[in-house]
């Protein structure tokens, strides 16, 4: 099953997609889900699948923006150096637990919209990611039962602002700018992925391939990290973890290689989609 939230004639909304567009789910089931996040904390999961079984009218995909999958997560967890390859490219140490930082909600876009480049950014670079969406929250996970509170994959395209990511050590501030990290096209619910070590992560930019590796390359595999930040924070239904980079990102190329204005990006997971953006430079008001 694949999930979405969306904008339609100015009015937010999320849905069930299907062959064809779009089941909206608002009116169904907005009195008690009001959103996405909220739909994957309850039983909501069983009346969606009887809802797409009656068949109701679709609304097609192109009467819609789609909005970031989950566009109001409590967090927003990413994992840094989490392939071999992109280590070996940074001349980073292995380290021992995950490299964990943060990223706002509101710097997040939707597949279709534009990811933003600060003006005076002249190294903006693309990430594509695996983005794992937690549908049972917990504390203290355990690996064994970790995949249990997954709802759902996404792709994650984790633009960097490298001239602020190298300010200091930290990597916050160039994770963070408006309109930076693009989620989407949608959530593929995990029943239909048995096995997501088995997906592979390829990115293109203007259509040539710059990013390809399998998840299960990862470092530290997705119940690792699961049960890692569980241990130090509770994780919520809607909480989403982008799981980490493959090398190829453009900053460690030789010559360095950086998105420009009308560039197109896209991360695509077999098995889930193609998230597509095109890149534009946010001009100050």
């Amino acid at each position: 099953m694949k999930l979405v939230s969306y904008t339609r004639n100015g009015t937010r909304g999320y849905g069930a997609v299907v062959e064809g567009g779009i089941i909206e789910l608002q009116s169904k089931l907005g009195d008690r889900y009001p959103d996405l996040r909220a739909a994957l904390s309850g039983d909501a999961l069983h009346e969606i699948h009887g809802i797409i079984g009656a068949k109701p009218a679709i609304i097609p995909l192109d009467r819609v923006s789609l909005l970031p999958v989950i566009p109001n997560p409590d967090k927003i967890l990413c994992v840094g150096l989490n392939y071999a390859t992109h280590v070996a490219e940074t001349r980073r140490p292995e380290s021992k637990y995950p490299s964990i930082f943060t990223r706002f909600s509101d710097t997040q876009v939707g597949h279709g919209a534009p990811v933003l480049r600060p003006t005076f950014s002249e190294r903006f670079d693309w990430e594509g990611e695996l983005a794992v969406v937690i549908g049972r929250g917990g504390r203290h996970i355990p690996q064994t039962h970790a995949l249990d509170h997954v709802a759902g994959y996404s792709c994650y395209n984790d633009v960097s602002v490298r001239d602020w990511q190298r300010h200091t050590h930290q990597f916050t501030p160039g994770k963070n700018f408006p309109g930076t990290g693009a989620f989407g096209p949608w959530l593929v619910t995990t029943d239909e992925i048995p096995d997501v070590t088995a997906l592979t992560v390829t990115t293109r930019v203007n259509g040539k391939v710059m990013q390809q590796a399998s998840v299960k390359d990862l470092i530290f595999p997705v119940p690792v990290i699961i049960e890692y930040v569980s241990t130090f924070t509770p994780l919520a239904p809607g909480d989403v973890i982008a799981t980490g980079t493959p090398g190829g990102v453009g900053d460690r190329r030789e010559p360095p290689l950086y998105l420009k204005d009308g560039d197109t990006v896209e991360v695509e997971i077999d098995r889930i989609g193609v998230l597509r953006n095109s890149v534009q430079a946010d001009i100050p008001r």
